[in-house]
């Protein structure tokens, strides 16, 4: 950015209504779709953000019978009819929901909520769950404002290059 007598002139930096541009958006994805070092909770949550850009807010409110596994398609209750998640996000919430099992704090393993939090029968708070997309690259208000978000409607399949395991 160039400044000059107290003006700048240039881009500002991005604002948390900016749109994200493809080709970050697509950067996003593929990496909570493929980088293991990043905590399942988070790149289901982020995938559901970028896809079908789900507010935080509505995200922690999911629960575990809002997600239906018939084996062949897992869907999410994110309005009706129910969403189809791709083949790629669909394992990562199967593994999610295993991974659940092994929560550190008895309460949450048995809690039915999908993101739950440290505190008997609460949803984890949408806060927290900001925080955690963040850590991870992924600016949640942004997230759900991208131009290639689906919006809410049933995404098609995820695109080959960001479906396909990062060599």
């Amino acid at each position: 950015m160039l400044q000059l007598a107290g003006r700048r002139l240039g881009r500002e930096p991005a604002v948390a209504g900016d749109p994200l541009h493809q080709h970050r958006w697509l950067a996003m994805l593929r990496r909570v779709l493929h980088d293991d070092s990043l905590p399942l909770r988070a790149r289901v949550a982020a995938a559901l953000v970028l896809l079908y850009a789900q507010p935080v807010s509505r995200i922690v409110r999911l629960t575990i019978d809002d997600v239906t596994d018939d084996e062949t398609t897992v869907t999410v209750q994110l309005g009706d009819p129910p969403s189809p998640l791709p083949e790629p996000v669909a394992d990562l919430m199967r593994a999610y929901i295993q991974s659940r099992q092994h929560l550190p704090y008895t309460s949450s393993r048995s809690s039915q909520w999908l993101f739950p939090c440290r505190q008997p029968g609460q949803p984890m708070n949408p806060i927290s769950l900001q925080v955690h997309l963040r850590e991870i690259g992924v600016p949640p208000q942004r997230g759900r404002t991208s131009t290639d978000s689906c919006c809410g409607r049933t995404p098609t399949p995820v695109p080959a290059p960001v479906s396909a395991p990062v060599p």
